[in-house]
């Protein structure tokens, strides 16, 4: 029996496929149709939206939108990728009915919107929620390294240019007393210049790397940031697990019903202390809720950051690194100390009572100190404790922590359930979207296309949630 054989390419047909035929209904692109042409990309932001009376014709933004939401949906993020996918894939000819821009043209919209594709982002959450997509309950906060265009040898420390500047010092004066022991020899028993002619090439290398180096840290001195980046400005070294790359901070609110992103924002903050309270209100004022519960990690565990999200209605669930000098020595934590707010005054393990001893600042707090030098004096459990005599801290305001401590004991599977939310959109995105590296420079570029992220990731859990029938027709209503 013969195999399955196809047309003739040659062959010329009475009634032509049309491009239709090979879109069918389930095709996400039906529903990037359908979303981008409800928007109204003029209060989005989008530039050339109306098209100019004089001049040659321009690209339609909505077109060009299309194309990046296609992209960024089945892992096709270049502009020249894009621009060989409009001439071969049939569903982007299908798409931007068989428009053919240029690689140039595609890069240059992406970079000239990119304050405006977080409008989109904010559009499609509006329609998840309008689709009761999400739970409104509890959101997971967290944040993740993504690399910068910008190698780590081309990004330099306060720290690293002062301890540069030192050694080129001691190495140009080793340099130039060689140089002058020589001419000193030379003199006497005369001899070559060669030698002398190299050094003098060395002294001039580490005096131009000194003084480049120089500029950098005049640099920082003037600006007041603590290290500088060649390639991309504004990246900044970040740590990630043992090594150390240069990228940005992005973050995230998960909610905890389908995993959806709520709302994300890119920065390059080192540490994600006092980003909690930001993120979710504006996480808040887009699910249209006036009380939360949020669950992060412990890498925002900020007494300031807790209390901003109390006053805001968030009730927040953090987890406290056990730590500190005491700790580190051995000794009992400050865990190991309960408080009693009525009396003010701490317990000790021994039994012993801690009263305040002092007060004093702890940056912009009251802190006030405990102590018992006279039962520390013949307690026998000193040498778990302390070496001279133990003192505890308590902030002010610290209050906070001992409500959010007490709702953490009471449902210690939330840090389980946060882990299992958030961890899988930067698991998807970085993962199988292989979105590990950002591909343009400077933070409101890179904001823009992790907008562009955000929103393929989310429509593609929608996707899997409702279906694009179902998506079309909410994008219609």
């Amino acid at each position: 029996m013969a195999h399955l054989a196809g047309s003739d390419r040659s062959q010329l047909m009475l009634l032509p496929e049309t491009v239709d035929d090979y879109v069918g209904p389930d095709n996400p692109v039906r529903f990037i149709e359908a979303f981008v042409d409800q928007l109204d990309l003029q209060t989005a932001g989008f530039a050339r939206v109306q098209a100019k009376a004089t001049g040659r014709p321009g690209y339609d933004p909505a077109d060009l939108l299309k194309l990046y939401i296609y992209g960024y949906l089945n892992r096709v993020r270049s502009s020249r990728r894009l621009e060989a996918e409009a001439h071969r894939n049939i569903e982007v000819i299908w798409l931007v009915r068989h428009l053919k821009p240029d690689h140039k043209t595609i890069a240059d919209f992406r970079r000239d919107n990119r304050a405006a594709f977080n409008a989109v982002f904010r559009e499609f959450v509006l329609l998840c929620r309008q689709l009761d997509l999400f739970g409104r309950e509890l959101l997971a906060v967290d944040g993740t390294r993504i690399k910068a265009v910008n190698n780590k040898d081309r990004n330099f420390t306060r720290g690293f240019l002062t301890e540069f500047i030192r050694l080129a010092d001691e190495r140009l004066a080793k340099y130039l007393q060689r140089l002058d022991d020589g001419d000193a020899q030379e003199e006497h028993v005369g001899g070559t210049r060669g030698g002398r002619d190299k050094l003098k090439e060395k002294i001039a290398a580490i005096q131009g790397k000194r003084d480049r180096h120089k500029a950098m840290l005049v640099e920082l001195e003037q600006t007041g940031q603590d290290q500088i980046s060649l390639t991309d400005p504004d990246s900044r070294a970040m740590a990630r697990m043992t090594k150390v790359g240069v990228g940005y901070n992005v973050q995230i609110a998960v909610d905890a019903k389908h995993k959806l992103i709520v709302e994300q924002e890119v920065c390059n903050q080192v540490l994600d202390m006092g980003l909690l309270a930001p993120t979710v209100e504006a996480a808040m004022v887009t699910l249209g809720v006036e009380r939360i519960e949020a669950v992060a990690d412990k890498g925002y565990f900020k007494i300031e950051d807790v209390e901003a999200c109390e006053k805001a209605g968030v009730t927040a669930y953090l987890p406290k690194s056990v730590g500190g000098p005491a700790v580190r020595e051995g000794f009992f934590p400050k865990t190991a100390f309960r408080f009693d707010p009525e009396a003010n005054v701490f317990t000790c393990p021994a039994g012993q009572t801690l009263s305040p001893c002092r007060r004093g600042r702890s940056r912009d707090n009251v802190k006030i100190d405990y102590a018992n030098r006279a039962a520390c004096k013949g307690c026998a459990l000193r040498p778990r404790c302390t070496r001279t005599y133990r003192h505890v801290s308590r902030l002010e305001n610290e209050a906070v922590l001992d409500r959010m401590a007490a709702r953490l004991a009471a449902r210690p599977d939330i840090l389980d359930r946060r882990r299992e939310t958030v961890e899988h959109p930067f698991g998807t995105i970085k993962q199988w979207m292989g979105q590990g590296a950002f591909l343009m420079r400077r933070l409101e570029n890179v904001r823009g296309e992790f907008s562009l992220t955000a929103l393929a990731y989310n429509i593609r859990r929608a996707i899997t949630l409702v279906g694009v029938p179902g998506l079309i027709t909410a994008a219609g209503e």
